[in-house]
């Protein structure tokens, strides 16, 4: 028998990513976010949800733009402080040692030692309720040469991203292959 929990965001799991914008001043920033995903595949679309209160609101709102960083478990602690400290008080890039690296097709820049990041125009807003979605087109996906296999694609297991665990607050890495989808429900 399955007991209620009542309304909450038990969502497993959620992808880990540090959203990339630039501020009024043209200051590079990182925040950490995990209310996250692809939305759309035509145009190919993610979706980012940030709270008004956020540092980074702001900065999407006024140049439109964003990137979403994949990073590697390597980058846990670096990608957990983004997440802590505001970027209205500090340099995140410099407080974790990260270099930013300016976008040249969108208004926003990314961390050099991530491995995988993707390139957005921001798209629509929705506001939902404390949270507003920020829906951005992907225009580029940056790849690390280390993570990209032998088909021209990032392979999951060379990028190591990390999950987050929205009831216990804690950070995964990623588990082992469980089977092709589209075709392990096929074998009976």
């Amino acid at each position: 028998m399955k007991q209620s929990l009542g309304a909450k965001t038990l969502a497993y799991p959620t992808p880990v990513w540090l959203v990339g914008t630039y501020d009024r001043e043209g200051k590079p920033n990182l925040m950490t976010a995990a209310w996250c995903g692809i939305c759309c595949s035509q145009p190919p679309c993610v979706a980012v949800s940030l709270r008004k209160a956020t540092y980074s609101y702001e900065a999407i709102v006024e140049r439109r733009a964003f990137t979403v960083g994949m990073p590697g478990e390597r980058l846990v602690r670096q990608t957990d402080y983004a997440g802590i400290a505001s970027g209205r008080n500090l340099d995140k890039f410099a407080a974790v040692g990260l270099t930013p690296i300016g976008s040249e097709l969108v208004d926003a820049p990314y961390a050099a030692e991530v491995p995988l990041v993707l390139e957005c125009r921001l798209l629509h807003i929705l506001e939902i309720g404390l949270h507003t979605q920020f829906v951005g087109e992907i225009v580029d996906v940056k790849a690390d040469e280390a993570v990209i296999g032998d088909d021209g694609l990032p392979e999951i297991m060379r990028v190591k991203p990390f999950v987050y665990d929205t009831g216990h607050r804690g950070y995964y890495g990623i588990g082992a292959y469980l089977g092709r989808a589209f075709a392990v429900g096929k074998e009976r």
